[in-house]
């Protein structure tokens, strides 16, 4: 295929954009810069039938900010237009629209945070504050159990003789509740930047199958995401499916024993065979293989699919997932051994860690993509106002 003659000057070609200055656009570098790679993905249009974000682009003539963000959390990195991109490094348009947008995304998870300042220390520092936050919470409840002699004491398989239900409840109640109302501010900032008007029925549905079933991580033609030697490869895909469903598993072991326990007045401990039993254990597992995966992905990835500057937030979000499903599964199995209490206090610390960060990173990111898919099967349905002046 023949290079097209696109109208960029070459004197901002090879320039790296600083993200931390801005222009009288209102538009950070990294914004800018996807606003460039976009006008040149518009002239030539060969990645139309990959994803989402080239036939939501054919919509656009100029990318705002509200246009990039949204094409940013559509976005779902599968990297293909990447590898098929005539354009790509080394050309000198240098056009690289998996990283660009990634950039983007990432300054999305500080701009709608909730509180602003937690959102900026995860972005900066995720794995560190997720390893030093767990330390922290597990030390502290390892001194609450020692202060009542239940850190040392005879094992008699229940957890809640080491932390009563209620002070359980208590703990994890603010966090929880937290943790939904940060997510909620920030999608709710989120879409009113970003809304395309009323949600129909079919719109919702749509978007909620695309993203349950990660439709655009199939790289556009099914054969999956492409791997640093540019193969393709559907493990990306089923990894994410594995954590994705075993988290919710989990949720829902955690639920139902909540139902049990005050609906139908049975508590824990419950056999192996019940329904929170079943969903914890599938559902950890899940879990287990999914984040382990995905790490390993993590490390072979294409430096050029991928924002360096987002490793430690990913790093620390997968491993907390694997460690909460891990030490959940531990005790299951081991609630009878001399260190339970420790290893519970450790699991507990975990799972707060994890819900006190969850809107501040990969999590919210799936919360914003859903949001973008809906914007999109919204935007689809309606007349494209730019083939209409064609026309």
């Amino acid at each position: 295929m023949s290079q097209l003659d696109v109208p960029v000057r070459k004197t901002v070609l090879h320039r790296e954009p600083d993200p931390r200055s801005a222009s009288g656009d209102g538009l950070t570098a990294n914004e800018r810069e996807v606003g460039r790679v976009m006008q040149i993905c518009n002239a030539c249009r060969y990645c139309e039938g990959f994803c989402a974000v080239f036939p939501a682009m054919t919509r656009r003539i100029e990318f705002g900010k509200s246009d990039i963000n949204f094409l940013a959390n559509l976005c779902h990195n599968c990297g293909a237009c990447l590898h098929a991109c005539q354009y790509a490094p080394p050309h000198e348009f240098g056009v690289n629209v998996p990283q660009a947008l990634a950039k983007v995304r990432l300054e999305t998870y500080t701009e709608y945070a909730w509180p602003p300042a937690l959102g900026t220390l995860y972005k900066r520092n995720g794995l560190a504050l997720a390893v030093s936050l767990t330390s922290a919470l597990a030390l502290f409840l390892m001194i609450a159990a020692a202060t009542n002699d239940a850190l040392w004491g005879a094992v008699d398989g229940s957890f809640y003789t080491i932390f009563p239900h209620d002070l359980m409840v208590s703990l994890f109640a603010p966090v929880f509740l937290f943790s939904i109302l940060a997510l909620g501010v920030g999608v709710r900032a989120f879409w009113q930047q970003n809304s395309a008007g009323a949600i129909s029925g079919a719109a919702a549905g749509e978007a909620a199958y695309d993203a349950l079933r990660l439709k655009y991580l199939d790289g556009g033609h099914g054969d999956g995401c492409n791997e640093v030697d540019d193969r393709f490869t559907r493990f990306r895909r089923r990894f994410h499916h594995f954590t994705f469903y075993g988290f919710w598993l989990c949720f829902a072991s955690t639920t139902v024993a909540t139902l049990y326990h005050y609906i139908l007045n049975v508590p824990a401990p419950y056999g192996y065979m019940s329904l929170p039993k079943l969903f914890g254990i599938s559902g950890g597992i899940s879990v287990m293989v999914g984040t382990a995966g995905q790490w390993w992905l993590h490390l072979r990835r294409n430096p050029l699919q991928q924002d360096a500057s987002q490793r430690s937030m990913d790093r620390g979000f997968i491993g907390l997932l694997f460690l909460v499903a891990a030490s959940g599964l531990a005790l299951m199995w081991g609630k009878h051994i001399s260190g339970m209490p420790i290893l519970l206090c450790l699991h507990l610390a975990a799972v707060m860690a994890l819900f006190l960060t969850l809107p501040y990173g990969k999590f919210a990111h799936g919360v914003y993509r859903t949001a973008a898919l809906v914007k999109w099967s919204i935007e689809k349905r309606r007349p494209n106002s730019l083939q209409l002046s064609e026309d």
